[in-house]
């Protein structure tokens, strides 16, 4: 079961993300959603969408989604299991930036 997806999407500017996040908010298992715009092109917009809850349908968030002229670009984080397990800084992650 998916508890946390973190997405890199593509969307028009209409509909809104308050519009966006709200129907995805409204998906079965999905207890919360957060849209952080990026970038804002003539066209379009350019946004990090973290969806969260206890069980996540990613088919169900893609169908969303493209019903409002999205695209998902990356999947840049998938938490699945019994509970979210937070990233941990290591040395290899300072090392490997250099």
């Amino acid at each position: 079961m998916i508890r946390r997806l973190v997405l890199d999407v593509l969307k028009p500017h209409q509909p809104s993300v308050v519009e966006v996040s709200e129907a995805l908010s409204h998906l079965e298992g999905v207890e919360g959603v957060n849209i952080i715009i990026n970038e804002i092109d003539q066209q379009v917009e350019n946004a990090k969408v973290i969806v969260a809850g206890i069980s996540i349908s990613f088919e169900d968030i893609k169908k969303k989604l493209e019903e409002f002229g999205a695209t998902i670009h990356s999947i840049d984080e998938v938490a699945a299991g019994k509970r979210i397990v937070e990233e941990v800084k290591t040395p290899q992650d300072s090392s490997a930036r250099m």
